[in-house]
């Protein structure tokens, strides 16, 4: 299946800073047949770094999606049952509207001067596309890690067009552990010289920093049996230590791999406002409590958690599930056993496969 990335465009975006975009961009992508009733539409939520290429073979890159062993003709997303949407999120660099994007009013990118976003501003221009597209309810939202966070959004503050959620891998809010981890990325980049405050489009960007973000994060995705099993302590291309500092160890080379893989496909201003926005992000803003953000949720859930995942931990989505049954809120719960870590909801997608269809099929047969 070829797929080729769409934009639509909208006149204003008001954002929860109390400002404004104008004009916005939305770049996605669909898959599968929007039935006539259109009752079958499935949204997609990224990961922080993902873009709206979820499936498929892509047009421009041919390359196959993100989660591609998930979206497909029999897969757990069944584009052969259902019409599925993925869109890159505000203020990202692969597509829609962010820091890299040409300001109008100065016909420079925004830089630093682009505004600072949330996950409900991320949420709010993904209600404006399903309007676009003709969808009033979604059949489903979904996503792991930050797309669990965007998948909670939906189901709070739009709970009259969402009939189900799926967070997997996720949190109602950033502990204080996940947001340092976001802060030390975040110095990375801005201490990078070629940074230069933001205004480094047209010249060098901050690759070094960006490497250094990017390989701090990729641990905090793995699990220490998963890193102990891929790497041990194999040397790289050679028969003892070189007594230097070039690499010497497996482990060391992937993630400079990584590093510098990631410095060639993402934007820097953009690591800045997401991490950020995923930082900012906490369900009990406005009512105090999850159980008064929770108490309005219309929609049946499906909750994934990883036993292995020591950057999204199991309690926290267990937190989300003790409140959702408190409220008699129709839930179901699955903490998946996976050696892979945080990426477990990536990677090792047999089991989390078999609960997800499952579980939208009785939503289409009872729900829908």
């Amino acid at each position: 299946m070829t797929v080729e990335t769409r934009f639509a465009q909208f006149e204003s975006l008001s954002l929860e800073n109390g400002t404004s975009l104008s004009p916005v961009c939305v770049a996605y992508q669909t898959y599968g047949v929007l039935n006539a009733a259109r009752s079958n539409a499935i949204l997609i939520l990224h990961a922080f770094s993902g873009d709206a290429h979820a499936a498929g073979i892509s047009a421009e890159t041919g390359k196959p999606g993100w989660w591609d062993n998930t979206i497909g003709p029999g897969k757990a997303f069944d584009t052969e049952k259902y019409f599925v949407i993925c869109s890159n999120v505000l203020g990202g660099c692969l597509g829609t509207t962010g820091p890299s994007s040409r300001n109008p009013e100065t016909g420079c990118p925004y830089a630093m001067g682009f505004p600072v976003v949330t996950i409900g501003d991320m949420v709010r221009l993904q209600t404006k596309l399903v309007e676009h597209l003709g969808i009033e309810r979604l059949l489903a939202v979904a996503g792991g890690s930050m797309g669990g966070m965007q998948a909670l959004e939906w189901a709070v503050h739009y709970p009259e067009r969402v009939v189900a959620a799926i967070p997997i891998a996720t949190t109602a809010r950033h502990s204080p552990q996940q947001i340092a981890f976001n802060e030390v990325g975040r110095q990375a980049i801005m201490a990078d010289p070629d940074w230069n405050d933001g205004n480094y489009y047209g010249g060098r960007p901050p690759g070094r920093g960006l490497a250094i973000a990017r390989m701090v994060g990729h641990i905090t995705y793995m699990s220490d049996e998963s890193m102990r099993e891929k790497f041990g302590r194999r040397l790289r291309e050679k028969e003892k230590f070189g007594f230097d500092f070039s690499v010497d160890f497996e482990v060391e080379s992937y993630l400079r791999y990584r590093g510098s893989q990631f410095v060639n496909r993402f934007d820097a201003n953009s690591y800045l406002y997401i991490t950020k926005a995923e930082d900012y992000f906490d369900l009990t803003n406005g009512t105090g409590s999850l159980a008064g953000a929770l108490g309005k949720v219309t929609a049946r859930f499906l909750v994934i958690s990883f036993s292995s995942d020591w950057l999204y931990p199991s309690y926290q989505s267990q937190e989300i599930v003790r409140v959702l049954r408190r409220g008699n809120h129709d839930v179901a719960y699955c903490d998946l056993q996976s050696n892979y870590g945080h990426d477990a909801f990536l990677v090792d997608v047999a089991e989390q496969s078999e609960v997800i269809r499952g579980f939208l099929a009785s939503t289409y047969r009872e729900r829908a």
